[in-house]
């Protein structure tokens, strides 16, 4: 009644109106349909088993191949230093020198002592050869021959004697000419001229290292050697055939020492208080950057997995307390998987469990989808360099080179 009670034109207006909202109420499911029919653009990457050499990192603290400390060896005032701190030395070369004038003069007093003991011995020989003939003419008693011969032997005893002085004599005088052990470089002076140095207290006077080759002691848990020895006895790993093992050098600030070492051995005691044994790498160290006591890391060769399955390091998702999952692309839906994370290899994650070969990973894209979410795959391309050249794919970016509807819908059976 209220309708129709209008004016004409006002009639025309309304029924206008509700037809504007009637068509725009109907076209608004559609719309709404549609939006939600819309698959989000993500990058994905592929996996497909490929053989990858298996690495573990370990911390280390480097050690000098050699490490000489000059320690005095006679008691005496220093009075010369013959060499440049922190230089590098030659075997045999000079570095102190210890005040020898009380050397020399105990050195003389043996050589006195043992021409005493010479002249000594000529007049016990010549008597007993002169009683030898007197005793066959019964001139002499036996008494008196056995007297002289044994006088004869104790003046042969008292020229090695004598001889034996000398030559300690002239050890200690040596003593007083410091020279260094090994070739390498050479620290601090600890002592300065004037300083009395003891023999008896071994006083230190400066240390000599070796640094063209440095040793990198390491250690590993028990626990950890286990699982290496259980992998490559089952097959899980291939031995490495090159032989001894890899070592490269991690330094403090990340960046990748550009010389390869490589593993001596693996201890076989275990540290009590910390369950771990020591292994020991050698790398060589022309340019010294290697210090005594400086803490690296170090990535030790393991062995080789045939099957690896690798992605790259931002498709792996940390959950709030700790854990790792992938988001796989499955008929075109996202789905979170939990997976077990072991080594990085080149800037990829190896994964342990979890992933299967022929999976869709998703590498890109994140902040746009969520679980269940429908997605077109993209195959994913690494980032360029900074100088501009693209680097050198790995063996997860080589697998993508499909989008994910053409991945596989039958799940393999999982690794490990």
């Amino acid at each position: 009644m209220l309708f129709t009670s209008l004016p004409y034109g006002q009639q025309v207006r309304v029924v206008a109106l509700s037809s504007l909202l009637f068509l725009a109420a109907c076209g608004e499911k559609p719309q709404q349909a549609a939006m939600g029919d819309m698959k989000v653009p993500v990058s994905v990457v592929t996996i497909q088993a490929t053989p990858a050499e298996v690495t573990v990192e370990l911390p280390g603290r480097v050690e000098a191949i050699k490490d000489a400390q000059i320690r005095a060896r006679v008691t005496g005032i220093v009075t010369e230093i013959n060499f440049k701190q922190g230089s590098d030395v030659k075997a045999g070369q000079l570095l102190f020198t210890i005040d020898p004038a009380p050397y020399r003069a105990v050195r003389a007093q043996a050589a006195a002592q043992l021409q005493r003991a010479e002249a000594d011995a000529k007049s016990a020989r010549l008597l007993a050869q002169r009683y030898a003939k007197l005793i066959k003419a019964n001139a002499v008693s036996r008494q008196e021959y056995d007297n002289a011969m044994a006088a004869a032997g104790q003046a042969d005893a008292a020229i090695a004697a004598a001889k034996a002085a000398l030559q300690t004599a002239d050890i200690d005088l040596g003593y007083t000419r410091v020279v260094s052990p090994i070739n390498g470089r050479i620290g601090k002076s600890l002592v300065t001229e004037g300083a009395l140095v003891s023999a008896s207290a071994a006083t230190q006077m400066a240390t000599v290292q070796q640094l063209d080759k440095v040793y990198v002691d390491l250690t590993r848990s028990t626990t950890e050697l286990a699982q290496l020895r259980r992998a490559l006895a089952s097959g899980e790993l291939e031995p490495s055939s090159e032989g001894a093992a890899k070592a490269q050098a991690i330094l403090e600030d990340g960046s990748i020492y550009d010389r390869p070492g490589e593993l001596l051995f693996s201890g076989v005691t275990v540290d009590p208080t910390t369950g771990q044994v020591t292994l020991r790498a050698e790398f060589p160290n022309p340019d010294q950057i290697l210090l005594p006591g400086m803490y690296i890391r170090v990535q030790l060769q393991q062995g080789v997995d045939e099957k690896a399955l690798l992605v790259p390091q931002q498709a792996l998702q940390r959950t709030a307390d700790g854990r790792s999952s992938l988001m796989l692309v499955k008929e075109g839906k996202v789905q979170v998987v939990p997976v077990s994370v072991g080594p990085r290899i080149n800037g990829n994650w190896m994964i342990m469990r979890g992933l299967n070969s022929g999976d869709v990973v998703v590498v890109e894209g994140f902040q746009k989808i969520r679980p269940g979410a429908s997605v077109q795959g993209i195959p994913w391309k690494p980032a360029a360099t900074a100088q501009g050249q693209p680097p050198s794919p790995s063996p997860a970016a080589e697998a993508a080179s499909k989008p994910a509807e053409d991945a596989p819908t039958t799940d393999p059976a999982p690794k490990g």
